[in-house]
């Protein structure tokens, strides 16, 4: 071979410099997002050191006179029956626990190469720089009264200020949240928002949430009545806006000037109210999707028809799934904690209603921001008209068929939604 002939071409020289630049370019910032990560976690696990140890029974003081609302006699004697990877969350509460849980819940930190990508892309760094010097949580503003006359509300207002305080202290006291380092958009993810009445909506499965979709709507112009929308239109329509769709600073003057609400349910009845829903009546999503894996995994034995058509799932395989830390298939908000949901450390609620009084809360809280007043809060069920509505006495027969331990198990995991709400310890 000729001297002249080994010689590259100007075309091959380019072409093998530019594969060795994007190799080069590649490998470098995966080492970068390495070396970040490293340095979270060690920050992430320094601060959870730091922590300071607060007892279960200190923070569950205000329970102490109440009366169990689900008592389940039992004998105390009997053995107690093992869950295999069981999640049974720990009774010792640290003062930071809570943020610290919204925190990981929520992703990466504001230093994450992915933030910073966002942050670079959407030229906004001075609006960055002002939620990370944010005091978190948000204040609580007073609520305008002035556009409710009647008389009657007088005790409804009452309750609302005792849950708004009742929150707002329990959060100062062990909360612990001051700066989040947290990815606001997730945080606001379930937040619907109506502009021309500035509200705030969290959406909390169970607690009303179909219905309070339609009353938004009305609102929005979308529909004249709450009773002409159909749950389709509802759920799958797209009406609505959510807060994270918004961009910083749409999401940061939302959230320090709208009238921000939430409603919520006694955890024990959300959950059997969200299992009868989705498991005992068909549905082309629930049942394939989590049907099949849960009896997969916790039914013995379990027959090929039950494995292909996921239907039939019992309450106890159920609840064996829920608290099980390496579930087949992953959590769903129709069963997630209010407080992963919603984040009410992080986002102080205006106003708190609840599902036990939630016609008489709703219409309150629509006089109360202005709405039309022949606006009222719809009464009926979404779906399944002829079931009986999930209260204490139908939960109660759910209940038979667990074990003391298995019960306990779903309290400790509901455990700060019964201690931020006041709600009452269901059983013994």
């Amino acid at each position: 071979m000729q001297p002249s002939e080994m010689v590259m071409n100007p075309k091959q020289v380019f072409l093998s410099l530019l594969i060795f630049g994007v190799a080069g370019l590649l490998l470098f910032m995966y080492l970068q997002m390495w070396i970040e990560e490293q340095h979270t976690g060690r920050v992430e696990k320094k601060s959870e050191q730091k922590s300071t140890a607060v007892t279960r029974e200190k923070i569950q003081e205000h329970n102490t006179d109440q009366n169990p609302k689900y008592h389940m006699s039992e004998d105390p004697k009997k053995t107690k029956e093992s869950l295999l990877n069981s999640e049974r969350p720990t009774r010792v509460l640290t003062e930071t626990s809570h943020s610290q849980i919204e925190s990981l819940a929520l992703g990466k930190t504001t230093g994450s190469p992915t933030f910073k990508l966002i942050e670079k892309h959407q030229g906004t760094k001075t609006l960055f720089k002002k939620f990370r010097e944010m005091n978190w949580p948000l204040d609580i503003h007073p609520l305008n009264k002035s556009l409710v006359k009647d008389n009657k509300w007088r005790r409804t207002d009452e309750t609302q200020e005792k849950r708004r305080s009742f929150l707002q202290e329990f959060c100062k006291k062990y909360g612990g949240v001051s700066h989040p380092q947290s990815h606001l958009f997730h945080m606001v993810s379930r937040i619907y928002v109506e502009d021309k009445h500035k509200i705030l909506y969290c959406e909390v499965p169970k607690a009303g949430c179909s219905n309070w979709k339609r009353i938004l709507m009305v609102l929005n112009g979308l529909a004249p009545s709450a009773y002409n929308i159909s749950h389709d239109a509802v759920h799958y329509g797209k009406h609505l806006k959510k807060l994270d769709s918004f961009d910083l600073k749409g999401i940061y003057t939302r959230l320090n000037t709208y009238t921000k609400a939430v409603f919520v349910r006694d955890p024990m009845e959300r959950l059997v109210s969200a299992f009868r829903d989705k498991f005992e009546h068909p549905n082309s999503y629930y049942h394939p999707v989590f049907g099949k894996a849960i009896i997969k995994k916790y039914r013995p034995n379990a027959c090929e028809e039950a494995l292909n058509n996921g239907s039939g799932v019992t309450f106890k395989e159920f609840v064996h799934y829920l608290l099980d830390s390496h579930r087949p298939v992953g959590m769903d908000i129709h069963w997630e904690k209010v407080s992963k949901l919603c984040y009410p450390c992080l986002i102080n609620y205006d106003f708190v209603g609840k599902f036990e009084t939630l016609e008489e809360d709703a219409n309150y809280f629509l006089q109360m921001i202005g709405a039309p007043k022949e606006l009222k809060f719809p009464n009926f069920k979404d779906r399944h008209s002829s079931d009986e509505r999930t209260n204490a006495q139908v939960v109660r027969q759910y209940l038979k068929d667990l074990t003391r331990t298995e019960r306990q198990l779903i309290y400790d995991f509901y455990y700060l939604d019964y201690l931020m709400f006041n709600y009452t310890t269901p059983f013994l």
